[in-house]
């Protein structure tokens, strides 16, 4: 009886390490899986094509070095390589692109629920920070310039402003297939149905009118 306690205590044991040094999205099984974006299969990812129907451009993509469209709204561009650009990125946890920022341009704060951000500049300046949980709300920032490199912990809120007076570019990837997003405003005010006005004004310090405001022209 004993030696079966300290057993199933030693697999506990070993089930929580293993918990804590996996990654978010779970290990291949196999040597790949190319996405299948037709298949009508919901799963945790996406269905895996016929291994015989594999090319070698479902491994590949071009266009990163073509600058991204630009918001006006913003001042900023993204262009993503994700398994819809290339589909033998399915089950591999990554998730990378390019970000294009215009003098004064910025990506309002957001944070990843599902993956660590690491970014690095190719060509001009930009401050990016994070901020730490409750109760310290430490703000993390940096100036960035060409070949810095920055990593955002998971989960964590982030920013993103130009500074200088040239256009930035910067590279970016996740260690997830599907890191989310969530803009913090959006999150709150362009909810779906709405997060009752009264209880937002008193939890934000705002009036009422400001709280209708800030739902009517927030989108995510």
């Amino acid at each position: 009886m004993a030696k079966t306690a300290i057993l199933v205590s030693t697999i506990l044991a070993l089930m929580n390490c293993m918990s804590m040094v996996l990654p978010f999205d779970s290990s291949p099984l196999q040597d790949f899986c190319v996405a299948d974006k037709t298949s009508t299969v919901h799963m945790d990812g996406l269905a895996c094509k016929n291994p015989a129907t594999v090319t070698v451009d479902d491994f590949f993509y071009s266009g990163l070095h073509i600058p991204a469209n630009i918001s006006k709204k913003l001042g900023v561009g993204f262009k993503t390589v994700s398994v819809q650009q290339v589909p033998g990125l399915n089950t591999q946890g990554l998730y990378l692109g390019r970000m294009d920022l215009q003098p004064n341009g910025h990506f309002p704060p957001h944070y990843h629920a599902r993956a660590t951000e690491i970014v690095t500049v190719l060509e001009g300046s930009v401050e990016f920070g994070f901020v730490t949980s409750y109760p310290e709300y430490k703000n993390y920032k940096k100036v960035l310039v060409k070949g810095d490199v920055f990593v955002v912990p998971v989960g964590l809120i982030h920013y993103a402003r130009h500074v200088g007076t040239e256009p930035t570019v910067m590279l970016w990837a996740f260690n997830s297939q599907n890191p989310g997003v969530t803009p913090v405003t959006g999150g709150v005010f362009a909810a779906q149905p709405p997060i009752d006005s009264d209880y937002l004004s008193q939890a934000y310090l705002l009036d009422e009118k400001t709280v209708g405001r800030l739902q009517n022209q927030i989108k995510v």
